[in-house]
């Protein structure tokens, strides 16, 4: 028996025992850190320049899912290769940005980092690469970068076309025409002579009827209600909802958006089948 509070070379910890990475084969990655405390966030930089091959790694920083989602909407994530995710912040919380982030055509790999270790079931339902509970080591981290590499995920650059995510709508937006790729809309809302057409990040308006959308677009979008389509990848749950202009119902929640929708009763059934798969 070793003396209390030592511990023999020849009986390392579990830690201590797992593979240790082939550190050169990592390449040099682009990573953002969301926290909302400046010092979380000043650790993990520390600990990511005391890594293995981080050397030429770009590290950005972000205090909340607003500024977040900006910096990765633009290019659809293409410019991040890791997200250093923490759970529990103000307004929308890591979970619900994992589920935004998701929704990007190249989404980045993501690894929670948190001191609530009871929320890892959610984190890898939400296909998280790995879980770091507070206070992160260095070890860890290098392992999680491990991982994360291991996974495929390859360094950003130019993305190659997806031919099932090519189709776009052209929005006529104060005076410029942007081209919005269909795979990031999350529903179309049919508002009193124009169609709003709802992304993870912001809204748009657009001239057309909703009739014509079901019809161009029913393999991806589901009829819920008179006035709206939404995005079958996006649907999450189906709640008691109460509206105040039509009374108790349901409502229908999307991915990386806290707005409920609301689901006519004619509309549950097809809503369930949805969510059945």
């Amino acid at each position: 028996h070793h003396p209390a509070g030592r511990r023999s070379a020849a009986a390392p910890g579990f830690l201590d025992r797992l593979p240790q990475p082939d550190h050169a084969t990592l390449f040099p990655m682009n990573i953002l850190i969301v926290d909302d405390e400046a010092l979380a966030r000043s650790r993990l930089r520390t600990l990511l320049a005391d890594c293995h091959n981080t050397v030429r790694s770009t590290v950005t920083e972000a205090s909340n899912a607003g500024e977040a989602l900006a910096l990765l909407s633009a290019t659809g994530g293409r410019t991040i290769d890791l997200v250093l995710l923490d759970i529990h912040m103000p307004g929308q919380d890591g979970l619900s940005l994992a589920h935004a982030l998701h929704a990007l055509p190249q989404p980045p790999a993501i690894v929670f980092v948190t001191a609530h270790a009871d929320h890892a079931v959610s984190a890898f339902e939400l296909d998280a690469v790995d879980y770091l509970t507070k206070p992160v080591r260095r070890e860890r981290l290098q392992q999680a970068l491990t991982k994360v590499q291991r996974n495929g995920r390859q360094p950003a650059g130019p993305a190659a076309p997806a031919a099932a995510d090519s189709e776009s709508l052209v929005i006529q937006d104060r005076g410029r025409t942007e081209r919005l790729p269909l795979a990031e809309v999350l529903y179309f809302k049919a508002e009193l002579k124009y169609v709003t057409v709802r992304t993870a990040t912001r809204s748009y308006v657009m001239d057309g009827a909703l009739s014509d959308l079901e019809a161009r677009y029913t393999p991806r979008f589901l009829r819920i209600h008179r006035n709206a389509l939404v995005a079958r990848r996006a649907v999450r749950a189906l709640e008691k909802h109460y509206d105040p202009e039509e009374g108790e119902g349901w409502a229908v929640r999307l991915q990386g958006l806290a707005e409920l929708l609301m689901v006519s009763r004619r509309q549950v059934g097809a809503v369930r089948e949805e969510l059945a798969g």
